[in-house]
């Protein structure tokens, strides 16, 4: 007999070799319909795998994360299969799940994949889940994976193979299909109900654009039919909030070939909007103590060999700037923390004068590829809203925490009620990705784990998050479609203080090193406006408006008395325009409802005569006459909510 360890606590008996489903079984045939999958000891496996020893046991079902994303990995093998029966002779690359659903790079040959086949394919989907054949693991011998695939003449998979060590081998079938994979898989693909291609994308295989251009296939399954068309709901209202289409009409941003791919020009609106965000946050930064400064776009390479940079980035990174003088290479910058470090060093430091506070809104940039990039959420050139805390070791839980504090206050300001803090630390099982002592990380680790506690934050640990230099407090945030983006960060680092031998005087007249905290509420500039502006659809808190108010003159009689409305307003720093066009007044309501600006002013023969303004607000339409005066307390009213 064995003991299982269930979620609650309470602990159950079985005979050795009990699978999951069985132990499902054994609390009700209800919730054994619903399992995908289980989690053994913290690891994620097939429900019918044997469990040999005591074990705590979690049942996965549709509702968590982990068996969501088995069953869209599987349905990402029910896609293989039925391309297979489609097109003989298809090439597999690798088909993981994603955030969305799942994908599935594959080398069609000679054939060219369209979107009007997505409807055969989706059909052969379904078919197949019919059959409710069930996934079997196998393990095999390298050998034997070599032999399966040469004879198949699927490359790709002899190219994963050769990196994999024998003995850890395994291979799953469901029906005809056989694939490469260490799973875990759904019992069977009759818990696919519904399937929907969502579109193709080009891949290098392992991302090497040297390497042949896979088709990539996005696709997402669901469990019942009702949840798929609820989805395709959601994802047309998120084509209508998508940032890249509102950035356009609103006259936020563009790009420019001539610029360069991911470098995106900031427009006058755009730049008015980023300024204000900006501006808020200094504030609050200024409140809290730190100080402003800047550093150059560049950095000389020993900057970045020192902070460990080069090494784990320098791939990512541009290529080198070589000046005129032999050997002596530049960077442009791909991150701030470097600089900052140098700032502290410029002078001597003392217990007393601890925590430094520096703050920078510094603009990076790192070599995304061309495929990555996505408007404004993954550019090539992006300005983070940096601060570093140089501190000593007694003080970091309590710098930590005024953090925190100062990230939920940005969140709570824009709308963003819906987080979850993620405790992001090393992989335990691959330290060679971080530098460091296991001493640090331990240190830096437990400091984020209290402060988040103390701060009664809901969190979620993830291994392998970290930076390499220093484990993380991520939140994750929730849009207004229930989408999650990775938003504000925060970090503990032991390690750079160590690389760049900083240091500052203790109260025993010693030299002790400080710990350093890296921070960014907002994480970078253009991703948060991104986010921002598909949460809120366009329509932003009126303090945050680049345009607060537009004056629709009724006729160019008017435009006087519109002038000297606009003056009185942006003297009250209200900012706004007039509509000076020779069109209908119904035409320029229309076009300012488009543009999403907060309030209209219509200004015509009573109004000019009484003083007044005819007032109308975006998406709630006629509020009534109001003189000008009323109409700012009005404004300063609901800026100050």
């Amino acid at each position: 007999m064995i003991s299982i360890t269930l979620p609650d606590g309470s602990v159950r008996q079985y005979d050795k070799g009990i699978t999951a489903m069985q132990i499902a079984l054994s609390i009700s045939e209800g919730l054994a319909r619903n399992v995908l999958a289980a989690e053994v000891n913290g690891e994620v496996w097939d429900a019918s795998r044997p469990i040999d020893e005591d074990s705590s046991v979690k049942l996965l079902t549709w509702n968590d994360p982990k068996g969501k994303s088995t069953y869209w990995h599987s349905s990402a093998h029910l896609l293989a299969e039925a391309l297979e029966a489609l097109y003989p002779g298809t090439k597999f690359g690798i088909g993981p799940a994603i955030e969305t659903g799942f994908y599935y790079d594959v080398d069609f040959g000679d054939e060219t994949l369209s979107s009007d086949d997505f409807k055969k394919i989706e059909d052969k989907m379904i078919e197949l889940a019919k059959a409710k054949n069930e996934y079997i693991r196998k393990p095999v011998s390298k050998a034997d994976a070599i032999e399966y695939f040469t004879e198949k003449g699927d490359e790709y998979k002899l190219d994963l193979i050769k990196d994999l060590p024998d003995g850890s081998i395994t291979f799953y079938t469901q029906g005809n299909f056989t694939d490469l994979c260490r799973g875990p898989h759904i019992p069977n693909t009759g818990f696919v109900k519904a399937a929907k291609l969502m579109s193709l994308a080009g891949a290098y295989w392992r991302g090497d654009e040297s390497r042949k251009q896979l088709t990539r296939i996005y696709g997402v399954t669901f469990p019942k039919a009702s949840e798929l068309t609820e989805y395709l709901h959601l994802i047309e209202e998120a084509k209508k909030r998508d940032h890249r289409k509102l950035g356009k009409e609103l006259e936020l941003f563009a790009f420019s070939e001539k610029v360069g791919m991911g470098l995106p020009l900031w427009l006058p609106k755009g730049t008015a909007l980023r300024e204000r965000l900006q501006n808020f946050l200094q504030k609050a930064q200024v409140k809290a103590g730190y100080e402003q400064v800047m550093t150059p776009h560049i950095g000389h390479k020993n900057l970045y060999v020192t902070s460990g940079h080069y090494e784990k980035y320098g791939a990512d990174s541009f290529q080198p700037i070589r000046t005129p003088q032999e050997g002596e290479e530049f960077f442009l910058k791909p991150m701030n923390c470097p600089h900052h470090c140098e700032i502290y060093k410029t002078k001597p430091r003392s217990y007393k004068d601890l925590p430094v506070r520096l703050a920078e809104f510094g603009t990076v940039y790192r070599y995304e590829q061309s495929g990555e990039l996505h408007g404004l959420t993954r550019v090539r050139g992006f300005t983070q809203d940096d601060a570093h805390l140089f501190c000593r070791p007694d003080q970091v839980k309590e710098e930590f925490k005024k953090v925190i504090d100062l990230v939920l206050y940005v969140f709570g300001a824009l709308g963003f009620e819906n987080y979850t803090a993620q405790v992001s630390l090393r992989d335990p099982e691959n330290k060679t990705k971080y530098i460091g002592t296991d001493e640090n990380w331990a240190l830096a680790e437990s400091s984020i784990i209290e402060a988040a506690a103390e701060k009664g934050l809901t969190t979620v640990v993830e291994l392998g998050e970290a930076a390499f230099y220093g484990p993380k407090l991520d939140f994750m945030v929730k849009d207004a479609l229930g989408r999650k983006w990775q938003l504000g960060t925060i970090q503990v680092d032991y390690n750079l203080p160590e690389r760049f031998e900083l240091e500052y005087t203790g109260s025993d007249n010693q030299k002790h090193r400080p710990v350093m905290i890296h921070r960014a509420p907002f994480g970078s500039m253009e991703r948060f406006i991104a986010v921002l502006i598909e949460h809120c659809a366009g329509n932003f808190p009126l303090w945050l408006s680049p345009e607060q108010f537009i004056i629709l003159p009724i006729s160019e009689k008017y435009e006087d008395y519109a002038k000297k409305l606009s003056d009185e307003l942006k003297d009250s720093d209200i900012c706004g325009l007039i509509d000076f066009r020779d069109e209908k007044i119904g035409r320029k309501i229309r076009d300012a409802e488009v543009k999403k600006i907060p309030y209209m002013l219509i200004v015509g023969e009573k109004e000019a005569a009484e003083g007044q303004v005819s007032v109308r607000k975006h998406g709630q339409g006629d509020l009534g006459s109001m003189s000008i005066e009323e109409f700012k307390q009005q404004i300063i009213k609901e800026i100050t909510v």
